[in-house]
């Protein structure tokens, strides 16, 4: 993996967007694994044990994505283009910005100040750019992150309900808009401090979801946010051959962790269409 060279965020939006991420997910985590399961679970029970374990795996895949996602250099710096492979007709143009060339699939953004391969999006979570080389990690990220804040929603309304003093529509209000907690009062009890983790679990259990069922169902179609947006289908390779494009050679593990080593089947540059791909397949055989 080669690395980037900027990694410090450069718009307030990202630079607050991180800042949240780097001090909730440590919370979130302390919450969950040392107050509500100590509270639901016997501490050095088998279920104890289990969920334990199960919280530090997922938190593991949190910060290892999130890591590999915000230090791995996709763009089309770290490449050397070949000008004769440089074709009108296959996608290729000229960057007038970068003043370099842009193979297929490449876009420039205006926040990293550079062209990225098989550019997706910019994610302001983790101040870089979605693309060829770091799409699985953010993928993941996302992924464990849903999995992290709806295993907590689950059990934090064991956790919560039995502490909070219900008190109607007070209560209701602080649920429904959590800013409500700061305009209604925030006294500083624990009480009040339990309910709004709860609410962050909440609301990051919704939003990873729908970032999960939107970024996974482009990987499906075989296309990144842009071309959807065109209505580009130009790539879509089915599925499966879909899906091996993002998570490499060894896909059936590469979700574990973020430190299993998966080939990607392409360099960045060179693309297989459902033709192409179907006539190499056949010359395989």
């Amino acid at each position: 993996m080669i690395v980037r060279k900027n990694i410090l965020p450069r718009t307030v939006s990202d630079i607050l967007s991180v800042t949240f991420i780097l001090i909730i997910t440590p919370l979130i985590y302390w919450f969950e694994l040392w107050l509500v399961l100590p509270d639901i679970y016997e501490y050095g029970s088998f279920l104890y044990i289990i969920h334990f374990i199960f919280g530090n795996f997922v938190m593991l895949n949190i910060v290892g994505n999130f890591t590999y996602t915000l230090l791995c250099d996709t763009s089309t710096r770290q490449i050397l283009l070949n000008s004769s492979d440089a074709k009108t007709k296959t996608g290729w143009r000229l960057c007038s910005i970068c003043e370099a060339l842009a193979p297929p699939r490449s876009w420039h953004c205006n926040v990293c100040n550079t062209c990225i391969l098989k550019r997706d999006h910019h994610c302001i979570f983790t101040a870089c750019c979605i693309g060829h080389k770091n799409h699985r990690y953010f993928l993941m990220f996302i992924f464990y992150l849903f999995v992290g804040t709806a295993f907590s929603f689950y059990y934090n309304n064991f956790f919560i309900w039995r502490r909070i003093n219900f008190e109607f529509p007070m209560s209701i209000l602080k649920i429904v808009f959590p800013l409500a907690i700061f305009v209604f009062g925030f006294d500083g009890s624990t009480e009040q401090f339990y309910l709004l983790l709860y609410i962050v679990t909440v609301i990051g259990m919704l939003f990873t979801g729908v970032l999960c069922a939107y970024h996974f169902q482009l990987v499906f179609i075989g296309c990144v946010a842009n071309e959807k947006d065109k209505k580009r289908f130009t790539y879509n390779l089915g599925w499966k051959q879909n899906f091996f494009e993002v998570f490499g050679n060894r896909w059936y593990i590469a979700w574990l962790l973020p430190y299993i080593n998966s080939t990607l089947p392409h360099d960045g540059i060179t693309w297989d269409t459902p033709d192409s791909w179907q006539e190499n397949s056949s010359k395989t055989k």
